[in-house]
């Protein structure tokens, strides 16, 4: 796995690859404008050679976006529901100017419509996302999430059904936050949970969905659904968790970012290196 964080663009989308190399960033996360605003700067031409030439200057590692959260693909509320595709189809365009191939959202909350309801929406939406934005050549991933409230995604089953009711396996995939499957339920503390989680991964979704991992220890125990991040191996997951993670064949060259207070970061990506590099 390569690993990096979510980056900071304020002053500047090419920014995020000045901090990735403070960071030693091996892979980006970025917002391409602001996550609580629905309507973001325009991309200038300049805009787009700068981010292309620090990019490059940065040795060109992974990069994904990650989009605003006022988007609910799965809500009830139809002038809601189209608002949100409406800009998840910019944050795909934003993302095709800049030459970034996914985009990561959250399935959304059903806002106790239930989730049949919320995973019918969501689907909807998804394949309406898809079909306005086919020429881009940019994809979607569904993140998975803790579970609180009606926030779909938290049972890898809903993500499985999502992708099957797409019918597009080039433009979709999975991003998974160790994080929220932790809160969820999942557990990666010992080999016998690790492989059983990723089991279930398989059967519900196939691991050949899975195309970048967000990078975080919980303040939590297993189980509680609750979205805290914690500093790698200062959380309940713990070293150890991390270590099967990092040391996992499987995930080699896929993107794993942290998403924590800038003082966090890089030790947490240094201490993921070591417990990959030193096995």
């Amino acid at each position: 796995m390569l690993f990096g964080a979510h980056t900071s663009t304020a002053g500047g989308l090419y920014k995020a690859f000045e901090w990735g190399i403070e960071f030693d960033c091996e892979a980006i996360q970025v917002f391409t404008k602001s996550q609580l605003q629905w309507q973001g700067k325009a991309i200038e031409p300049e805009d787009i050679y700068k981010w292309f030439e620090a990019w490059e200057n940065a040795g060109e590692p992974p990069v994904f976006v990650h989009d605003s959260y006022l988007i609910n693909l799965s809500s009830p509320d139809e002038t809601l529901r189209k608002k949100s595709v409406d800009g998840f189809v910019d944050e795909l365009e934003r993302a095709a100017l800049l030459g970034i191939p996914w985009v990561n959202t959250h399935p959304g909350s059903h806002k106790g419509a239930g989730e049949a309801i919320g995973l019918e929406n969501c689907a909807k939406s998804l394949n309406e996302v898809l079909l306005r934005t086919d020429d881009l050549g940019v994809g979607i991933l569904l993140e998975t999430t803790a579970g609180q409230g009606g926030d779909l995604g938290a049972k890898f089953s809903h993500l499985g059904q999502l992708i099957r009711a797409c019918g597009q396996d080039d433009r979709m995939g999975v991003c998974v936050d160790t994080c929220h499957i932790f809160a969820a339920g999942y557990d990666l503390r010992t080999q016998e949970a690790y492989d059983k989680t990723w089991r279930e991964f398989d059967q519900e979704i196939g691991l050949r969905y899975l195309r970048a991992f967000h990078l975080n220890d919980s303040k939590f125990e297993l189980g509680q659904h609750r979205d805290r991040h914690a500093a790698i191996g200062a959380g309940f997951i713990g070293q150890a968790g991390f270590k099967l993670l990092a040391t996992d064949p499987r995930f080699d060259g896929l993107p794993g970012t942290t998403e924590l207070p800038d003082e966090d970061t890089p030790s947490s990506i240094a201490l993921l290196k070591r417990l990959r590099d030193d096995a």
